[in-house]
């Protein structure tokens, strides 16, 4: 019993290690119990005859404290570490994106639009973007931006997963890409991360790639025109007009007569020469053979080759038409200009009968001189002068107006000169004095106004020297002023200003009694009494 109690002072001082336990020397049975036992060869369950535990065990269990048995526990170990490029290996987003490339080369296309895929390496954010090669393509394809960390801005940041998503464009070095979806692992992934992933978006068509692509067979609904009942209803109907061609230009041409006809049965144009007796021609009737005549030869596709090859009827776009032929007008045919000045009677009824046009012959002379057309000089538009606007209607290049060079040296530096002052001036400009210039070698008028001390206003030029019409007078056949219209008292308008002449030079005096004869007495008369009064003075 001492033993035992020994034993069990021992159980709570000393640590549970070897060397510091003891046995029990009087234990003779060293079987361990069992639950289960073999009967008829099962394994059949036995009651252990455990009793519970009492109130005094439960205490002491409550009370022990293992830490001072078996000392303090070790501390469970932190799970092992895993490194960026173990635990996303392998793991790569994919998203499928379009760039749009401009041409400037190409007349035919502006830009052409390339897919792409652009790979997104989860273990060290780096990003490759791939362009998937098209078989006779005619572009480098494959990688166009190799494996590495894509920068975002100037700022130093990189693209990041998060900031990649469907309508987003990114710009890798320049270029913008357009992302219209990516695969189900990276919706998943983005999901999971707590993003919205757009909906995917249609990658737009590449119109060369369109254009390359055989058309559906399509069928063309026949046309409503009957060509059967034109030619029941208009067999033999032809439009008849009198013409010439004036070939004078070139070396050995001449103004000669022609006929040409309009078949309206089939729109076709033939023209036909008008012989002569004794004209020095040989005898070569059609000019022109009967055939549609187009309309512009020269509006053909800049890229069609006429060098080697002849116009067909695909490259013709209007053809001559029965309105094209009116009497008066000059029709080209063929680079040919043809002036129809008269037509016959059948063709005279039908244009007054189907159009309401009725034709009146122009008169022409077929000889040596061209075909006299009445030229008639437009009204004038207010731009520049009257004659230098004549001069554009004479002549297809103008050239300068006459001058009357006589006239010219006969008065060259003399210059009238008159006093005038404002009609009826408001207070300000009361005391303003002018000096009108009257330049008789080009029959220009110059306003100057002298400088007055304590006026406030600027001394020059208040008119450049020009030509001033008379006003109420026609702006075609205009009237200017000279100096038959500048007597002492007298009022001009100039410019919708009115000036009041009230002095002049002894250089006017003498001009006007040397040429008495082309001005009116009362002019010179008002001058004189001027002059008079001043002598008096």
């Amino acid at each position: 019993n001492e033993y035992k109690s020994y034993l069990s002072m021992s159980d709570h001082s000393l640590p549970f290690l070897p060397g510091y336990q003891f046995t029990d020397p009087t234990q003779r049975r060293f079987r361990k119990s069992h639950s289960l036992q073999f009967k008829h060869g099962y394994n059949i369950p036995q009651d252990m005859g455990v009793e519970g535990l009492t109130q005094a065990d439960i205490d002491e269990l409550a009370n022990m404290q293992p830490s001072l048995t078996y000392g303090k526990a070790k501390p469970e170990p932190p799970t092992d570490f895993l490194p960026a490029h173990v635990a996303f290996d392998k793991k790569v987003l994919m998203f499928n994106a379009y760039f749009k490339q401009t041409l400037n080369e190409s007349d035919k296309e502006y830009y052409r639009v390339r897919p792409v895929k652009i790979f997104y390496y989860l273990e060290d954010d780096s990003i490759s973007v791939i362009e998937p090669p098209v078989l006779n393509s005619g572009m480098p394809q494959g990688k166009l931006i190799k494996r590495q960390r894509l920068p975002k801005n100037d700022q130093g940041e990189h693209w990041l997963w998060k900031n990649l998503n469907i309508g987003v464009e990114p710009v890798f070095y320049g270029k913008t890409f357009h992302i219209y979806d990516c695969d189900a692992f990276t919706r998943e992934y983005l999901t999971s991360e707590g993003i919205e992933v757009n909906d995917s978006e249609g990658c737009p068509n590449d119109p060369y790639t369109l254009s390359r692509k055989e058309p559906l067979h399509t069928y063309v609904t026949p046309s409503n025109f009957d060509k059967l009942k034109q030619f029941l209803e208009q067999d033999r109907q032809v439009l008849r007009f009198y013409s010439v061609w004036d070939d004078r230009d070139t070396m050995f041409g001449m103004m000669r007569p022609y006929i040409v006809h309009y078949y309206r049965v089939d729109d076709t144009v033939e023209v036909r020469e008008q012989r002569q007796p004794n004209d020095g021609h040989d005898p070569f009737p059609v000019l022109i053979g009967r055939n549609k005549i187009p309309k512009d030869r020269r509006n053909i596709p800049s890229e069609f080759p006429m060098t080697v090859m002849e116009l067909s009827p695909s490259e013709i776009k209007e053809y001559l038409t029965e309105r094209d032929f009116t009497v008066g007008s000059t029709v080209y045919i063929l680079d040919r200009p043809f002036f129809l000045y008269d037509c016959d009677e059948f063709t005279r009824q039908f244009f007054l009968k189907k159009y309401g046009v009725e034709f009146q012959p122009v008169s022409v002379k077929i000889g040596d001189s061209k075909v006299v057309v009445e030229k008639v000089i437009p009204p004038y538009n207010g731009f520049g002068s009257i004659e230098d606007s004549k001069q554009n209607c004479v002549s297809l290049v103008p050239q300068p107006p006459r001058k009357d060079v006589l006239k010219m040296l006969q008065n060259d530096l003399k210059v009238l000169r008159y006093a005038v002052v404002l009609e009826n001036p408001s207070a300000e400009d009361k005391n303003r004095r002018f000096i009108i210039y009257y330049n008789l070698a080009r029959d220009e008028i110059q306003i100057y106004e002298p400088h007055q001390r304590n006026q406030g206003i600027v001394e020059g030029k208040f008119l450049e020297y020009s030509r001033v019409k008379k006003p109420g007078t026609s702006v075609d056949n205009p009237e200017y002023y000279t100096p038959a219209d500048f007597a002492i008292g007298a009022v001009i308008e100039i410019f919708s200003r009115r000036f009041k002449i009230v002095d002049c030079d002894l250089f006017v005096l003498k001009y006007l009694e040397a040429n008495a004869e082309d001005y009116p007495p009362e002019v010179l008369e008002s001058v004189r009494k001027l002059h008079a009064s001043k002598l008096q003075d």
